[in-house]
C-alpha cells in the first residue's frame, strides 16, 4: 500500500519507520528545509533522532505531490493542525481514505478530532489510530498495540488488517468518540500524574490519582455518547497506564516540572515538542461544565497550568474534597 504520512514530528516519523517495512510511505512536513534536512541526514534529527530512514522511506515537502500519489493517508499533525489538513484533503484527494493519530480537543471549539474533520470533510472514509504509544519504542520496532476507530467498523476492520504487523498490533473499533476521549483526557490524567510524582506523595498516591482520573475520563466520555467498557482498553485504561508512568511522556515530564515550581513557558520551551494536555485541559474542563460532569482532577489541572494555585495547594484541595461513594 502506498501511505502518506502527513506530519514530520515525532509520531508521525515513528509511524513512517514502522510502516515502511512492509508499505511504500512518503513522509511530509510543511517546511522544505526540513525536508531536505531529512533526505540529507536520512534521519529526523530534529524531532526522532537517531532512528535512520530505509532507502524505501522518502520525504517531501509537496503536498499535493504526495497525497495524490497515496492510497491511505495519516495525519500526525498536532492537534492545531488536524483542519486544515483535512481540508485539503477534501479539495485535493476527497476520495483517499485517511486516518488521525493526533489527541486531544480543539482549541477553541472543544470539538473532538472526529467532529473537526466533518465540519470540513463530511464524507471522508476516516478513523483515529490511538493507544499507548511511544514515539521511540514503535521507531525501535518494539512491540505495540493500539487502536483503529471508526464509525464504519467495517472500514476500520479492513484498514486495521492492511497495517497490521508482528510488532505493531492494530484492533479495530466502532466507538469513535470512546477512543478519542480516551486518548485526549489522559494527557490532562497524566499533568497531575507528575505533579503528584514530582512532590514526592508516593505510590499509592498514584495509583489513587490514576484511577479517580479513569473514573473522570470514563464519566466525560458517556456523557459525549461513548461506551464506558471502551475506557478499559487499550485507548482509555492502556494509554492512561503509559503516559501517567513513563518518562518519555511530555505530560508527565510536564508536570513533574510544574512541582518544582517552574513556569508553565519555561517548561514548554525546554519540552521542545507539543504537550497536548495543556491546551486540553481547559477544552475538556469547559465542555464538562457545560455537559454537568463532575471533573475535579481536570479542573484543578487548569488552576495549576493557569498559575491561579501551586501545585502542592493542588494536592491539598483534591484530598480535602468532601467523601463520597467511589
Amino acid at each position: 500500500m502506498r501511505i502518506a504520512i502527513l506530519g514530520a514530528g515525532a509520531w508521525g516519523t515513528a509511524l513512517a519507520l514502522a510502516l515502511a517495512q512492509r508499505h511504500t510511505v512518503s513522509l511530509w512536513t510543511w517546511q522544505a528545509e526540513h525536508a531536505a534536512a531529512m533526505h540529507a541526514a536520512r534521519e529526523n534529527t530534529r524531532y526522532l533522532p537517531g532512528y535512520p530512514f530505509p532507502d524505501t522511506l522518502t520525504v517531501s515537502a509537496d503536498f499535493a505531490a504526495l497525497v495524490g500519489d497515496a492510497e491511505l493517508a495519516l495525519i500526525a499533525t498536532p492537534m492545531a493542525g488536524l483542519r486544515d489538513t483535512a481540508a485539503r484533503l477534501a479539495q485535493l484527494r476527497p476520495d483517499l481514505p485517511f486516518l488521525w493519530v493526533c489527541k486531544g480537543l480543539e482549541t477553541g471549539s472543544g470539538l473532538l478530532p472526529h467532529q473537526v474533520v466533518a465540519a470540513v470533510h463530511p464524507h471522508a472514509r476516516c478513523g483515529a489510530l490511538s493507544g499507548p504509544s511511544f514515539a521511540a519504542e514503535v521507531a525501535r520496532g518494539l512491540p505495540t498495540a493500539v487502536t483503529l476507530a471508526s464509525g464504519d467498523i467495517a472500514f476500520a476492520e479492513r484498514t486495521a488488517l492492511a497495517l497490521h504487523g508482528a510488532r505493531l498490533r492494530i484492533y479495530a473499533n466502532d466507538d469513535l468518540i470512546g477512543v478519542e476521549v480516551g486518548g485526549a483526557v489522559k494527557n490532562v490524567i497524566a499533568i497531575a500524574t507528575g505533579i503528584c510524582d514530582g512532590l514526592g506523595l508516593g505510590l499509592n498516591a498514584r495509583a489513587a490519582l490514576m484511577t479517580r482520573g479513569l473514573a473522570e475520563i470514563t464519566r466525560f466520555g458517556v456523557a459525549l455518547g461513548a461506551r464506558a467498557e471502551t475506557f478499559m482498553g487499550l485507548s482509555g485504561l492502556g494509554d492512561l497506564i503509559l503516559t501517567c508512568t513513563g518518562d518519555l511522556s511530555r505530560n508527565r515530564r510536564l508536570g513533574l516540572a510544574l512541582a518544582t515550581g517552574q513556569s508553565l513557558e519555561r517548561i514548554q520551551h525546554e519540552l521542545g515538542h507539543v504537550a497536548e494536555g495543556v491546551h486540553t485541559a481547559h477544552e475538556v474542563a469547559r465542555r464538562a461544565t457545560a455537559l454537568g460532569v463532575d471533573m475535579p482532577i481536570t479542573a484543578t489541572v487548569c488552576e495549576v497550568l493557569d498559575g491561579r494555585i501551586t501545585a502542592n495547594a493542588a494536592v491539598e484541595r483534591l484530598m480535602n474534597r468532601e467523601l463520597r461513594h467511589e
